[in-house]
């Protein structure tokens, strides 16, 4: 358990619970699943829970996995891969791992007044070799960063990063996007070429990571492992506050929600989607499902796989869906549709479940 620091005035700097704003940091939950491949173009992509790559590079491509090796108390990282190197690298190019935070939790640190607080992040970190990369703290209500650099080795190594307090610009307090943390694995010349931000100040993009002098993308032999983040209030960097499974499972459940569970057990491909609803008509079927956690906001879904409709004793391949209809949808439930031939008695009973299907699921999404 770590142990809080005492200031002069007697008080207690870091609380003993409830002290990491990092969600998965020992990246336990991964409800998207393990591996995530071709990562590297435009765009960004949410992989292990709570965490998300922004690319763009021109060839360099790479693979995000959730993987066993880890230091001492740990049981998972995460795992970033180069696949196709880029050694030409154009300006504008970028690829990093971000951990976004809404500004309601981020009030502890006082920032935009006389009592802000400094940040301190950190995390476990090795490689196939000596690298050097920047981890940034960027303000999105406000517009302004403060980075730095740090180093990682062929062995597991903490690095524990204080940031200064910021006096300017508060966080807004809702359930908006406040603050991203930022691993910068690599980036152009638009990036780099300014000075490191080593105070907070406005954001510009020539600073952000500058003496991040090693690419993710620079050979296939190149990876890069993480765990154990955290960020916590204060200039001291206590031990990393593990969660259980079930907690850290829960918190990220208020951004995404795969149902059922990717660890279905034996008869899994017959899982249960939503019970509790009944047919419209002859072809549709309307099923609520109550969600287990209360979402950041109504979510977006994203169904897959194979599925059928339950009705009197018997079952009928779904043809078009299933989908959510927003109109009825909230942050604690999900109204789904499904349609199928014309089997159904309008008024009867019905249920979505997965057709002889092990992975078919919905990716329900509120992220920031």
């Amino acid at each position: 358990m770590a142990v809080s620091r005492i200031n002069e005035a007697g008080l207690n700097v870091n609380q003993y619970g409830n002290r990491n704003l990092v969600i998965n940091g020992g990246m336990k939950v991964a409800q998207r699943g393990t591996s995530f491949t071709g990562l590297g173009a435009d765009g960004e992509s949410y992989n292990l829970d709570r965490f998300v790559t922004f690319a763009s590079s021109t060839a360099g491509r790479a693979t995000i996995t959730q993987d066993a090796d880890s230091p001492d108390g740990f049981a998972n990282s995460l795992k970033v891969a180069c696949t196709t190197a880029d050694t030409s690298v154009a300006a504008g190019e970028i690829f990093f791992l971000q951990h976004r935070i809404e500004g309601q939790d981020l009030q502890r640190f006082a920032k935009g007044t006389s009592a802000a607080k400094e940040y301190t992040v950190s995390f476990y970190v090795k490689g196939n070799a000596s690298a050097t990369y920047v981890c940034e703290l960027y303000d999105v209500d406000n517009d302004r960063h403060v980075a730095k650099t740090f180093s990682v080795t062929t062995g597991w190594t903490r690095v524990e990063l204080t940031f200064p307090a910021d006096t300017t610009g508060a966080f807004g307090d809702d359930n908006g996007r406040s603050l991203d943390l930022t691993i910068w694995l690599h980036a152009g010349s638009t990036y780099t070429g300014g000075t490191l931000p080593s105070t907070w100040a406005a954001k510009v993009n020539a600073n952000r990571a500058v003496g991040a002098t090693t690419s993710i993308f620079d050979s296939t032999s190149r990876t890069f492992f993480i765990t154990g983040l955290q960020m916590e209030v204060g200039d001291t960097a206590t031990d990393f506050e593990h969660r259980t499974f079930g907690d850290e499972l829960q918190r990220c459940q208020r951004y995404c929600q795969r149902h059922p569970s990717q660890d279905q057990a034996d008869g899994g491909n017959y899982s249960l989607l939503g019970a509790a609803g009944w047919a419209s008509s002859t072809t549709n079927a309307n099923v609520p499902m109550m969600l287990p956690t209360t979402m950041r906001l109504e979510p977006t879904a994203t169904f897959s796989g194979n599925w059928r409709i339950l009705h009197t004793n018997t079952a009928s391949t779904v043809s078009s869906g299933p989908t959510i209809n927003d109109s009825y949808c909230s942050v604690s439930a999900v109204y789904m549709q499904a349609t199928c031939s014309a089997s159904l008695t309008a008024g009867q009973g019905a249920a979505i479940n997965a057709n002889n299907d092990t992975d078919a699921h919905v990716i329900l999404d509120a992220e920031l």
